[in-house]
């Protein structure tokens, strides 16, 4: 395998650079949704409501969004070492100042900073593997990318509700600061940028002449930081019934409309929307986008379910999550050895098709379902999202020149992490309008001319007569056991209806499968020396 010069000029084998820049992303990865299971003790330790405590979620949302798509613009401007090691350092100083924080106010202001630099990390380092790898190398490579992908957002929940329920809220992000400290550490000796964008920007600077893009710039921020504001409170606030979150999202329509038709006009964008008209990248960023949907979806979802309807604690509710990523750690070597056998167009196939058989399955769980019961659900899913994830990488730069690959990087990413954004919302929106669907529906059926139902309430209260209550208390508690078993069904009834939902954007993705363009496989590297 080909070596990778050093800042100080040393050789050193590229798989160490992938280890380096992976430990940034996995640290900014959990962050997204390690907050989630802590947000009571956050609340309760700041002395404010669990609905202003969400902000806490929303505003590092809301920065990572702004960022993603501007990281590629950035690492330009300032070289893509430089704003690589400038995120990592902002995001362990505000991980500090987080953990340290005296209000909630604080803590929403520190969480922006920490948002604003993990949003520039993922892409820098997906730019930094197709660099750091030869052609023939880089599935590999995104193997390991995949992997933490995963593994970030399925952990998260897990360690979080481990460190709520045996310490304090704020070591959630005490703990990036030792990863931080290393990733820099490791950032400055290994890393260096590749020669066209060190090129790139002597011509920049020769010239004189940076033409900064500052309308872009407030476009794009105002139109996904709004969009994100929608999505993470849109059902909280009742949608469009809702006089801020209808504003939020007029203004979030307006300024992206604006922002595509400048960018198109512009000579130098800030971020480069031609891309999108190569098909197997415009393709691959459509298939990202489902495939964050579908991942953030039931990351959110199955925690959820065993939480509210199996009594499952935080920590046991996470490690639901734990099995199907190990799975994937699995699978990755060998979706590396069998993609330039089948070639990427049938593994993507395959796996929408294992997702749609996945998803059926999920809808099929009832209340009797233990730990192991969801657990294998999830394998089951995560076998499929195994066989998504290197392949449509090589999709998206199957047609793309070198100098493109941090601008397609930054795009990919926005893809990915928007489908998280819209499939969180479309979970939790799903369960709140069906749930009060199936109550309306099984409520129907509980009526005094309904024979079944006079019959379990009269023995329900029979039971609660013999326990020793009186005749009136017994009939209110065996109609108010009734209300919580039909609560209980209709909320089951409601997830199911989510996960079967789940077949509608995988079947989509199964669709855009078919229509990627035949490409090259890269040849074989040499063995590594």
């Amino acid at each position: 395998m080909s070596h990778t010069i050093t800042p100080s000029g040393r050789s050193v084998n590229p798989w160490w650079i992938g280890i380096t820049v992976t430990i940034a992303t996995f640290m900014e990865l959990l962050d997204t949704s390690i907050a989630n299971v802590a947000l009571p003790h956050i609340a309760g330790g700041l002395g404010t409501s669990l609905d202003e405590a969400t902000w806490v979620l929303t505003s590092y949302l809301v920065a990572n969004a702004i960022v993603l798509p501007l990281s590629a613009w950035l690492s330009r401007l300032f070289g893509r070492k430089n704003f690589y090691m400038a995120c990592v350092a902002l995001f362990t100083i505000s991980s500090f100042l987080c953990g340290i924080a005296p209000s909630l106010e604080a803590l929403i202001f520190f969480r922006v900073l920490q948002g604003l630099a993990g949003g520039g990390l993922a892409p820098s380092e997906q730019a930094m593997l197709v660099d750091a790898f030869p052609a023939a190398k880089r599935a590999a490579a995104f193997g390991l990318y995949s992997i933490v992908i995963v593994l970030g957002p399925a952990i998260g929940p897990t360690l979080g509700g481990w460190i709520t329920d045996n310490s304090s809220w704020r070591w959630i992000f005490f703990i990036n600061i030792p990863v931080g400290v290393l990733s820099l550490f490791l950032t400055s000796r290994l890393l260096t940028d590749p020669p066209q964008l060190i090129e790139e920007r002597r011509r920049i600077k020769a010239s004189g002449k940076l033409q900064i893009d500052y309308v872009g710039i407030l476009l794009l921020a105002t139109g996904l930081g709004c969009l994100e504001v929608v999505l993470d409170k849109g059902q909280e606030d009742d949608w469009f019934g809702s006089s801020f979150i209808t504003t939020f999202a007029v203004i979030s329509v307006v300024a992206l409309v604006a922002a595509i038709v400048w960018e198109l006009k512009r000579k130098d964008p800030v971020v480069d929307l031609s891309l999108l008209a190569n098909r197997n990248f415009a393709l691959s960023s459509a298939l990202f986008f489902i495939f964050g949907f579908v991942l953030y979806s039931t990351t959110v979802l199955l925690p959820q379910l065993v939480q509210s309807l199996s009594r499952y604690d935080a920590t046991t509710a996470g490690m639901i999550l734990s099995p199907g990523a190990f799975v994937l750690a699995g699978m990755a070597p060998i979706i590396v050895r069998i993609l330039p056998i089948f070639g990427p167009k049938r593994l993507i196939f395959a796996g929408f098709m294992i997702l749609i058989a996945a998803f059926w399955h999920y809808g099929q769980i009832d209340l009797t379902a233990d730990y192991w019961t969801f657990a294998q659900a999830r394998i089951f899913q995560i076998f499929g999202l195994s066989f998504l994830f290197v392949p449509i990488t090589q999709v998206t730069y199957s047609y793309l020149p070198l100098e493109k690959n941090n601008k397609a990087s930054s795009l990919t990413n926005l893809f990915r992490n928007e489908g998280g954004s819209f499939g969180v919302t479309f979970a939790n929106t799903i369960l709140a309008q069906r749930s009060q669907f199936h109550q309306s529906i099984l409520g129907q059926h509980l009526t005094p001319d309904n024979s079944i139902y006079r019959d379990w309430l009269q023995h329900a209260t029979s039971v609660f007569m013999h326990a020793g209550y009186s005749a009136v208390e017994a009939a209110k508690r065996a109609e108010g056991q009734l209300y919580a078993i039909l609560n209980q069904q209709a909320s089951l009834l409601s997830y199911l209806d989510c996960f079967i939902g789940l077949i509608i954007p995988a079947f989509i993705g199964l669709i855009l499968a078919l229509a990627i363009k035949k490409f090259s496989a890269p040849a074989k590297a040499p063995s590594a020396h």
